[in-house]
């Protein structure tokens, strides 16, 4: 049977636990088998990149990680 969550894809949530916490932003996805929601403009984590054919460089880019879904809040508005 699938998960039941409040928050939904695109709802703005605000952390309230980690280090961002008092940060807002939108839900860009939920993650139901981890629990865990990914957040915009939060858990920002530096990934390495492998140059390909669209990216030659490859470098660095920033991520958003997945926040655990007890660590957020629905916000209204």
């Amino acid at each position: 049977m699938a998960k039941k969550f409040q928050i939904k894809k695109g709802d703005t949530v605000m952390v309230i636990a980690g280090d961002d916490k008092g940060k807002t932003g939108e839900v860009l996805q939920i993650l139901t088998k981890k629990d865990a929601v990914i957040v915009a403009g939060c858990k920002i984590a530096k990934k390495a990149v492998k140059p390909t054919e669209e990216n030659k460089e490859g470098g660095f880019e920033n991520k958003e990680m997945p926040i655990h879904i007890s660590n957020v809040k629905k916000v209204e508005g």
